[in-house]
């Protein structure tokens, strides 16, 4: 068996047309498996980014209002400021003097959190109509 080996790579034979039409199959099955996954996973990860990052932005709200009394000041760059870990491309934020809410954009994924309206994090964005009032 291993002598039939030797003698196929030292002649100067190639590969037979039925053998690289074998292999570029094969390869066109594994890429129509790989890249649907592959999209999956970064759909996934983009969705727990913006989920984690309003999270993390929740307890920088409520430090702002234990210093100043009021959320009226809460902006992106305060949320920043406090907690210097957030992610502030995608992330917007704003506040009354009694409630906020903050929003994060991550890829296709849009996650928020209102304390007006007592919400958890939760897809969509903020209620822009119940937030006009207090701007």
């Amino acid at each position: 068996m291993i002598s039939k080996i030797k003698n196929r790579l030292a002649s100067e034979q190639g590969f037979t047309l039925i053998e690289l039409l074998v292999v570029i199959v094969i390869l066109g099955i594994l890429v129509a498996i790989a890249v649907p996954s592959y999209l999956s996973f970064t759909s996934k990860a983009h969705t727990a980014a913006s989920e984690a990052n309003v999270r993390s932005a929740i307890p920088a709200a409520q430090s702002i209002y234990a210093n100043t009394g009021s959320y009226a000041t809460i902006t992106s760059t305060t949320l920043n400021a406090e907690t210097p870990g957030l992610d502030t491309a995608g992330l917007t934020a704003q506040g009354s003097a009694t409630g906020f809410c903050i929003q994060d954009v991550s890829g296709s994924s849009t996650y928020h959190y209102d304390s007006l309206n007592g919400a958890s994090v939760s897809t969509g964005g903020c209620d822009t109509t119940a937030w006009t009032h207090l701007a």
